[in-house]
């Protein structure tokens, strides 16, 4: 569930606007950084810390996304940019005492308390992480039948004829990578991104439901193989490649594509 709410974040600015995010692992690393701070030094309920960090994000998001489309950066050249923007902030933290350095921040264990998301047991993070997935797939359905989403599908399949026909593709693009990036979970890295990236493709950029379905195939498939071949390192990756690789040769459009096909057929 956790990594069907991450593709459905890079969804909304790779499926729908076409600007493929290889940074987006950065941006939840800013707010989950930002939540575990407030929490250890002000003691501000996570709760909270996690809508500050989700806004922190997204400002990132926003001062990043000026900075590439102000200057007409475009496809590869955008992707390079946020994986270059995604580095340099893993790279800060890293050296930044402040931020635990490579050793990370630690939590010390307490007892459960809700109010600082404690809990005794496991379910109720999954359910917090459902509540949170469900949400991501409104909004997405929610932009698919707005003026923002119909500008967004304009400017993926063609930039130049939208900005003829009236589409502000800054601002639109913009206000993607406001929605993308608020999202404060998990760390930096490019892996994740990578997922979340994958996730989308595999069952359908550009459609409500297609990241939930691509994590509810590649995430099992990654747990099994780990499994089944004792942990060794690299596997899961290279049968993400794989998985990658056959998507784009047989089902270009995802598994979203196929089912949709299927009933026009």
């Amino acid at each position: 569930m956790l990594f069907g709410y991450l593709g459905a974040a890079w969804n909304i600015l790779g499926g729908y606007a076409g600007q493929f995010s290889f940074g987006h692992a950065a941006y939840f690393g800013i707010g989950a950084y930002t939540s575990t701070l407030l929490f250890l030094t002000l003691g501000l309920t996570p709760w909270l810390g996690m809508l500050a960090g989700g806004v922190l994000a997204a400002v990132f998001g926003l001062f990043a996304g000026y900075l590439s489309f102000r200057y007409g950066l475009r496809g590869p050249y955008f992707s390079l940019v946020t994986l270059a923007f995604a580095e340099m902030l893993r790279v800060v933290a890293v050296n930044t005492k402040a931020v635990g350095s490579s050793l990370g921040l630690v939590i010390p264990n307490r007892e459960s308390a809700p109010l600082n998301f404690v809990f005794a047991g496991k379910l109720p993070y999954y359910y917090v992480i459902l509540a949170m997935a469900l949400a991501a797939l409104w909004i997405t359905r929610r932009l698919e039948r707005s003026k923002l989403g119909y500008s967004l599908l304009a400017i993926r399949e063609n930039e130049d004829a939208a900005e003829a026909a009236g589409v502000d593709s800054l601002g639109m693009k913009l206000r993607a990578m406001a929605l993308a990036y608020i999202d404060p979970t998990i760390t930096f890295g490019p892996a994740v991104s990578i997922q979340g990236l994958l996730q989308a493709i595999v069952g359908g950029a550009g459609t409500v439901l297609g990241p939930v379905i691509g994590a509810f195939v590649l995430t099992p498939m990654s747990e099994l193989s780990r499994a089944a071949l004792r942990g060794r390192a690299g596997v899961d990756v290279m049968l993400y490649g794989l998985v990658l690789i056959l998507v784009i040769s047989f089902l270009p459009n995802g598994l979203m594509g196929w089912v949709r096909r299927r009933r026009r057929a």
